[in-house]
């Protein structure tokens, strides 16, 4: 009377469950490794290196300052947020976080909301995130941005150019209705 059940819902039911597992049973193999890597630690190094501490409190500053231009960002405070980037640019120098900064410094002068907006400005940040940052997660983003800019600007230098067509046009256009006044007198 009817075709024959496929347990395709069961089989859900199973995928579900296998997938549920899966995470506990991952999460708990990374907890596991954490656990492991801080053992590694020799108990006999009881004193912390001082480099390393020292660079713990530059990537905790950096990391404050980033989180502070961001929220500039957020306010539209643009000027606030290129001067944090600013300074995370110089305190970084060619490490990460410096990246992050430059690309950010790049969409600040492309944002539209920016009073100060300045394209050539945007294309040299991202440029030199490019230059300086070849590795950088965030040059496919600087690459794209670029070519965006780039070609906006060659847009808008067309536009230019049809406007003064039109003008010109426009122009002659009255320059032929005055003779045809003057010679209709």
């Amino acid at each position: 009377m009817g075709r024959k059940r496929t347990g395709t819902g069961k089989f859900i039911y199973f995928c579900i469950v296998n997938l549920i597992c899966s995470v506990f049973f991952g999460c708990a193999v990374l907890h596991e490794r954490q656990k492991v890597a801080v053992n590694k630690v020799p108990v006999n190094k009881v004193a912390v290196d001082n480099e390393e501490s020292q660079k713990n409190e530059a990537l905790k500053i950096l990391s404050d300052r980033l989180l502070r231009a961001r929220e500039l960002l957020e306010k539209q405070d643009y000027d606030g947020s290129l001067k944090e980037y600013q300074e995370i640019l110089s305190l970084a120098g060619q490490n990460p976080p410096g990246d992050e900064a430059l690309s950010n410094m790049g969409l600040i002068y492309a944002h539209p909301g920016n009073p100060k907006k300045d394209y050539g400005k945007s294309v040299s940040f991202l440029n030199k995130l490019k230059k300086d940052y070849p590795q950088s997660p965030f040059v496919v983003q600087a690459r794209i941005w670029v070519g965006i800019l780039q070609e906006n600007e060659k847009l808008n230098q067309t536009v230019q150019k049809l406007n003064q067509m039109i003008e010109e046009s426009k122009r002659v256009d009255i320059e032929i209705e005055e003779k045809k006044r003057e010679r209709g007198k």
